[in-house]
């Protein structure tokens, strides 16, 4: 598939359960995609992004998001290159932690 061909009914059902998916825009909500695709998505969805914005975009959506988990961090950081002292949930970890830790 290439960039044109993918749709939002390509991703796995379960990462845009709580939104209408009709609506959704990949250049208007790209970081709401990433985020998802980041933290819940399987290894077809990190293809999708992947193929829609590129490594080094979703680099650039991922060190805005505030809440990415320790492992999507990790796994980007590798990917990209990047130090992790470059994301902002990196930077900015949040004074109480979530209460269920999975």
């Amino acid at each position: 598939m290439n960039k044109q061909q993918i749709k939002i009914s390509d991703f796995s059902p379960h990462l845009f359960w709580d939104v209408n998916k009709k609506e959704l825009d990949f250049e208007k909500h790209k970081t709401y995609i990433v985020n998802r695709v980041m933290q819940y998505g399987l290894y077809r969805d990190w293809k999708n992004i992947k193929q829609i914005y590129g490594l080094s975009q979703i680099t650039e959506i991922a060190k805005n998001i505030r809440d990415l988990d320790k492992k999507s961090l990790a796994f980007l950081s590798l990917l990209s290159g990047e130090s992790q002292n470059t994301f902002r949930c990196y930077t900015q970890t949040q004074s109480m932690q979530k209460h269920w830790n999975f």
